[in-house]
């Protein structure tokens, strides 16, 4: 049985278009797709799973769906549905989203507890609805991106367009910039001259997906080198590590800036 991409309703806005984001998902990858509302209370709970089931059967009608709600806290149902789940899809904004947040609480807590991917659909329909051709791939120093590739890899060759795979970083002050030569300073920054952190990263993916790769390596900061490359990609992605004695995921700074402001469809792809 395959396993199902797996969506959060709640009768927003934003969770609409996460329907449509995962419906069209479920097509590409040929897996099933679950709609799942919880709520600990909801009388119109029956009402919103048929309206995003119609907008589903008119969308993608050849796609199996299935649905489901469940009378308790959205946050922890979505990550129990996540230890069986493809991905789990959510809108950037809930119903109770305060005026002016950009990312909502339950997407965020979702996002750093799930053990599956989490794909968060932002960014303007505009956007959303223009094909640009890149999935784009933060790369960080360590082992934390090695799943994070592979999910981005499927994307890319699913989606038949390029991987774009984006390694920023930064000489400690007074050190020369020099990316591709190892320097004295490489302990306390990188083990690895940072074009070889990339080649590195992508290498085990590249042999297994044939997508064209487009490979940056970019001195600054990684927020921002992050959300330029996602101002022209269909989706951003980016890994999270296993918090050490603790439940859940380390997020970070820069997936958490990415998370509320990126341009485009996010995944956090939890590192296995």
């Amino acid at each position: 049985m395959t396993i199902p991409l797996v969506v959060g309703i709640d009768g927003s806005e934003a969770s609409l278009e996460a329907v449509d984001w995962a419906a069209d998902e479920a097509v590409l990858h040929g897996v099933p797709l679950h709609l799942l509302h919880a709520a600990a209370r909801d009388h119109e709970a029956s009402e919103l799973i048929d309206a995003a089931s119609e907008r589903v059967r008119k969308g993608a009608p050849s796609v199996q769906l299935s649905s489901e709600v469940l009378h308790e806290d959205a946050t922890a149902a979505l990550v129990d549905e996540g230890r069986n789940a493809y991905a789990l899809v959510l809108g950037s904004r809930g119903l109770g989203g305060l005026s002016g947040m950009l990312l909502g609480s339950v997407s965020l807590a979702v996002a750093a507890r799930a053990d599956c991917p989490v794909v968060v659909v932002r960014g303007a329909a505009e956007h959303r609805n223009t094909r640009f051709g890149n999935v784009v791939i933060g790369v960080e120093e360590g082992e934390g991106s090695g799943t994070a590739v592979q999910f981005a890899f499927r994307e890319a060759h699913a989606r038949h367009c390029r991987l774009v795979a984006v390694h920023a970083w930064s000489a400690p002050f007074g050190a020369i910039s020099t990316p591709h030569v190892s320097s004295p300073y490489a302990p306390r920054t990188h083990r690895r001259p940072p074009a070889r952190v990339l080649d590195d990263a992508l290498r085990e993916a590249s042999e297994q997906y044939r997508a064209p790769v487009s490979r940056r390596v970019i001195e600054g900061p990684a927020r921002q080198a992050l959300l330029e490359a996602a101002s022209e990609a269909d989706l951003l992605v980016v890994g999270a590590r296993r918090r050490q004695g603790h439940l859940g995921l380390q997020l970070g700074l820069i997936n958490h800036a990415v998370l509320h402001h990126a341009p485009c469809p996010i995944a956090v792809v939890p590192r296995i």
